[in-house]
């Protein structure tokens, strides 16, 4: 049994949004706003570049922590290192799955 919304009952509490990498109510960014205009591949497009983008700042860190040391913070190098490797790490779990749901839909014909 499911309830409507207007089942509902108890207390509302209004969250804001304290920082510009939070999600608002209309669940998009705070800032962002959607676009109607935008198809799926658009969209699979702009996570490849943000991916692509992470790899490339961690490249660009790991090289100046080579060159110049003292301009760049461990800490900050070994966060980026992590944030990208995470990021391909479930751009390869969503590509993999994606393959698999297209293979199960053309095995079913």
């Amino acid at each position: 049994m499911f309830l409507r919304a207007d089942q509902a009952m108890g207390h509302v509490i209004p969250l804001r949004t304290t920082h510009p990498k939070h999600i608002d109510e209309s669940g998009f960014k705070s800032g962002e706003k959607p676009d109607a205009e935008k198809s799926f591949g658009e969209l699979f497009l702009k996570a490849f570049n943000d991916v692509n983008d992470l790899q490339v700042n961690t490249n660009k860190m790991s090289e100046t922590m080579i060159t110049d040391p003292e301009s760049v913070n461990v800490h900050d190098v070994m966060i980026s290192i992590a944030e990208a490797n995470l990021s391909l790490s479930m751009t390869k779990a969503i590509v993999d799955r994606a393959l698999r749901a297209y293979r199960e839909i053309v095995s079913t014909r």
